[in-house]
This record gives C-alpha cells, structure tokens and sequence, in this order.
C-alpha cells in the first residue's frame, strides 16, 4: 500500500462513509420481477420517489459521493493502470500505480507481464491463479478416477437388471400359462 497518510485516511473514510451510504434501488423495483434494481434516476409527473416523499427510497444524490482523495483508487489503496502489453509497465510508478491486466490479454503474454511487473515491485491487482500443489493434484485426479469407476459400475448394473426383466417376465408369462392350461384340463 502506498505510504500517503492522507490516502490511507481517505480510504478509512471512504469505507466508514460507504458503509452508511443506503443501497439505491430503482423505483418499484420491489414491486414488479420485470423491473430490475439497477438504479433509473425517477422521473414521473407524481413520483413520490423524485419529490422525496418520506417513506420512500433515498436517491442517488452528489452528497454521498467519497472523499476526493480516495475517488477512483483500489481499496489496496493504489491507483489502477489498466495495461494490454509489457510496453505499458514503463509507464507505472509502483509507488502510488497498480496495475490490472485486461482480460483480452492472452495467457502467455500474462505471464510475461507478470514476471516483469514482479521484477519492478508493482502490485497486480488482477494476477495469475496460483498453482495447485503437485499433491493435491493428484489427489483431485484419484478422486475423479474414482467417481467414474463409480458411474461405470452403477452403468453395468442398470445394464444387467434391464437385460434379466425381459427374462423374467416371459418366464412368468409362461408359467401363467401353463398353470391355466392344467387348470382347464
């Protein structure tokens, strides 16, 4: 996190006045499923929501905007960079900047950007998924071999009920038969 006490306090501020800040739904959003929450500033001839009736939702008003010092900051407390290439770290100071990888940049060249940023001391907001130890893998492995072995049992079984039923029930049929035909004779 960056050194600035005055950040560092905008931050907690920001947090504190966040916390008190009510959730803003769009008007009716409560009443009707096909009217989402996402906020839709009222606009009605006789919205009791635009007038600021009591008893209604509060608005989304410039007062319960945050300090200017925190605005547009991660809660780490950094500035976000947005960066596509590894040209792009050049221009981050680590100090004050952190950066988040678009989500267009590819695999190979995320971990390029990565290992250099790792270089520079610069906080990744958005890194790579760290990889699973080699144990634990393997344990995942031997648990899904298991649950297919499983299935292909349970598969087999199915298989054997559904070949025998048709058996059984001809040898039933036949059995009927016949006790019908000593009962006539």
């Amino acid at each position: 996190m960056s050194r600035d006490p005055t950040r560092e306090q905008a931050l907690q501020l920001r947090t504190r006045l966040k916390s008190k800040k009510p959730k803003f739904r769009r008007q009716e959003s409560w009443r009707y499923k096909r009217v989402s929450q996402v906020w839709r500033r009222p606009d009605g001839v006789d919205s009791k929501m635009r007038r600021k009736i009591k008893g209604w939702p509060k608005s989304a008003e410039i007062g319960y905007r945050g300090p200017r010092k925190a605005r547009y900051l991660h809660p780490s407390g950094y500035e976000e960079i947005l960066v596509r290439n590894v040209d792009d770290l050049a221009k981050v100071d680590p100090k004050i900047q952190a950066i988040r990888i678009a989500h267009t940049v590819g695999m190979r060249k995320r971990a390029e950007i990565s290992l250099r940023a790792g270089e520079r001391h610069i906080y990744i907001v958005n890194p790579l998924p760290k990889e699973k130890p080699a144990e634990e893998v393997e344990e995942a492995e031997a648990k899904a071999e298991e649950e297919v072995t499983k299935e292909e049992e349970k598969g087999e079984e199915t298989k054997k009920t559904a070949e025998t039923e048709p058996k059984a029930k001809a040898e039933q049929e036949t059995k009927k038969g016949s006790s019908t035909e000593e009962e006539k004779g």
